[in-house]
């Protein structure tokens, strides 16, 4: 194949020019496939092709509900080149929230991994919007024109890899000078992404290739990150972070994006040391599974990756220094990021000293933050508010719904975040909590990251998520929910006291429950809201069974 001249500012465009420079450099890696540079271009052309063979313009969107996967950034990436934009389905969508966000975002085509984990994807989209319909595959989905799956063969409605790709021959050549082969420019929707629901319904948030280049062409600068890393994609693909700081960001270094379909730690901490894995990034919980792993003898052949990159307010001091001594990995990450501002916001310079532990981070260039209280007013320096982002990664709006746009980018274009944040004199951000997360004791705000910090420093507590719950005296009280790390016990006697020591009485928690496990959102964050929910089963469980009294402190374990 040969890469023709090279129109740069869109995902499309950043995948030829790395196939220009490393043509026989691997691009993608799965347990199916290996694609070099000039193997992923081509396939991902021939698959572009198929698509406008199958009336797919540009502007169009087409859909992929499947798990991270070679064949993932092929089907974007070909989609890319005729100038469709892309709308990841998280594997975890049940048939009626595919729906809904096929449906609100007309998509014409969308691919499975049909059958992926016994999930029959086609059958439970049909399911749930009314069977097969008379002009296309979905009868509630009129926009709808096609099914394809990732590898399988034709069989009903649904349209087989093979035969797909054989619609379309890609031509030898690849050309990508100005209005060939439709390849978008800067301002065309790259990406229209779901939000995790954490707040309530998801949105789809409009992301454009030049606001993906600019910010994860910053990104990989600040983290240092080149042709010779490997990342591992265990987030999904369907998420920001998954996608733009795992394949983007690969493409854009001209490294190599290793996916991960299915994670089990033991089976990753082997695959790191076989894949040569550089860069590993997440949320907390990864880490803390990877460590836990370790710990209980898994991982033969196991090689720290160099660099550990995650984001939360569950992130604690303590927990890095765990990923540095456990794990081995020197050089340590943190950073913010929302779906709204393009998945990235902020990230600290990759430091091995002490520094490394701190967990403020600047924003990238280009990116202008801001604090301020209930009224708008910005706070002083080292003061809780919400937090506002403005600049060139700030999205346009949520796809079709200018309500909900206007509601979170004010007149001056400042995205109204709904995190609150800590911004110190050197222009630093801490994000301390979620507005909707913060609850009110005896008229006294407390904010559960508080509370998880002094927790999560304490001996054998692996994850911890504290959530605000209804109090007749009180107004809200607070109960804390434990995982343990494995071979390990904690007493909640013992976590109340450490509370008591560290923390204002309004902020001890009245109860500390241990779990398994913490409920998660798709996006690997742990669920509040159904921790909320465990709460009020619990409470309504226990009303007349003689418990203790409304705010006062008790101790249990589940």
């Amino acid at each position: 194949m040969e890469i023709a001249e090279l129109t740069a500012g869109s995902v499309w465009t950043v995948l030829v020019d790395s196939a220009r420079r490393h043509a026989d450099r691997e691009a993608v890696v799965d347990d199916r496939e290996r694609l070099t540079y000039e193997g992923l271009t081509a396939a991902a052309f021939q698959a572009g092709a198929a698509m406008a063979a199958a009336g797919v313009r540009p502007g169009d969107r087409v859909a992929l509900w499947g798990p991270n996967s070679a064949r993932w950034g092929v089907i974007a990436l070909g989609a890319h080149s005729v100038g469709a934009a892309v709308v990841p389905v998280n594997t975890r969508a049940r048939g009626a929230e595919a729906a809904q966000l096929l449906r609100r975002t007309q998509a014409r085509l969308l691919f499975v991994a049909d059958d992926f984990l016994g999930t029959g994807y086609s059958a439970m989209l049909r399911e749930a919007a009314g069977g097969p319909g008379p002009d296309g595959p979905v009868a509630g989905l009129p926009a709808l024109r096609g099914i394809v799956d990732f590898y399988g063969p034709s069989d009903g409605p649904l349209t087989g890899w093979p035969e797909f790709v054989a619609a379309a021959t890609a031509p030898r050549r690849v050309h990508l000078r100005p209005g060939v082969n439709a390849a978008p420019g800067p301002d065309a929707v790259a990406y229209v992404m779901s939000t995790s629901g954490s707040t309530g319904e998801p949105k789809g948030v409009v992301v454009r290739h030049g606001q993906l280049v600019r910010t994860y062409t910053a990104l990989g600068r600040r983290l240092g990150i080149g042709s010779g890393d490997r990342i591992l994609g265990v987030t999904p693909l369907s998420h920001s972070m998954g996608l733009n700081a795992g394949l983007l960001a690969a493409l854009l270094s001209g490294g190599c994006y290793v996916a991960v379909d299915v994670f089990d730690p033991a089976t990753a901490l082997s695959r790191i040391g076989r894949e040569s894995i550089t860069v590993l990034s997440g949320p907390p919980t990864l880490f803390t599974d990877l460590m836990g792993a370790l710990a209980a003898g898994a991982g033969a052949g196991y090689r720290p990756p160099r660099l550990a990159v995650t984001g939360a307010t569950t992130v604690t001091a303590a927990l890095l220094e765990r990923i540095r001594n456990e794990l081995g990995i020197a050089q340590l990450v943190t950073g913010y990021g929302l779906t709204e501002a393009t998945g990235t916001v902020t990230a600290r310079h990759p430091s091995g000293d002490a520094g490394a532990a701190a967990l403020g981070a600047p924003p990238l260039p280009g990116v202008e933050l801001r604090v301020v209280d209930a009224e708008g007013r910005p706070v002083e320096s080292g003061t809780a508010g919400e937090v506002l982002v403005r600049g060139f990664n700030v999205t346009t709006g949520y796809h079709d719904d200018p309500g909900a746009t206007a509601r979170a980018i004010d007149p001056d274009g400042w995205l109204h975040t709904g995190d609150v944040g800590v911004l110190n004199e050197a222009g630093e951000l801490r994000i301390v909590d979620r507005l909707g997360d913060t609850f009110i004791v005896g008229g006294f705000n407390v904010y559960p990251s508080e509370v998880e910090q002094v927790l999560g420093r304490a001996p054998g507590v692996a994850e911890v998520a504290v959530v605000g719950v209804p109090d007749e005296r009180l107004g809200e009280r607070g109960i804390a929910y434990v995982v343990a790390t494995p071979g390990t016990s904690v007493t909640a006697r013992e976590l109340l006291d450490r509370c008591r020591r560290e923390l204002a009485g309004y902020k001890v928690p009245t109860e500390v429950i241990t779990l398994g496990e913490l409920p998660r959102l798709a996006s690997g964050k742990p669920s509040r809201r159904a921790l909320r929910e465990l709460a009020d089963r619990t409470r309504r469980g226990a009303t007349g069974s003689g418990g203790s009294a409304a705010g006062t402190p008790a101790v249990r374990r589940a």
